[in-house]
């Protein structure tokens, strides 16, 4: 049997992909998405070896752009609301804003932790020499 060999990705695919961003092969968390065990991430990447959380703390600054995903979601969901709706029922967009934002919730926690690996951490750069030979 061959052994699958693995290759890098380009940015916004192993972006999309929640790859490892020196080597955009391993993974970043342990589970889908939307999964019952819910949001586990590798402490190291499973091809590479690198330790995703930098420092103690790192990871509350995926906070700012987490707010920063709520905030633009928030927004588009009310001016889409009016504008299908022409509604200027307060209730229904808390009832729209409210269960958008609760149902995206796992997807703003992971995608903020991997905004912040692959662009918002100074020094973290792409090693292609790290994937050569997958």
């Amino acid at each position: 049997m061959e052994e699958k060999q693995e290759k890098a990705l380009a940015m916004w695919p192993a972006i999309v992909k929640a790859k490892c961003p020196k080597c955009r092969i391993g993974d970043i968390y342990t589970s889908p998405l939307y999964s019952l065990s819910g949001q586990k991430m590798h402490i190291n990447c499973p091809h590479c070896g690198m330790t995703y959380e930098r420092e103690p703390g790192y990871f509350y600054g995926a906070m700012y752009v987490s707010y920063a995903f709520i905030v633009a979601e928030l927004v588009a969901l009310a001016i889409g609301t009016s504008i299908i709706t022409g509604s200027d029922n307060p209730w229904l967009y808390i009832i729209v804003l409210l269960g958008v934002v609760g149902l995206l919730a796992p997807f703003n926690m992971r995608y903020s932790r991997v905004i912040l690996l692959h662009w918002l951490t100074p020094g973290l750069h792409y090693h292609p020499d790290l994937s050569a030979g997958h």
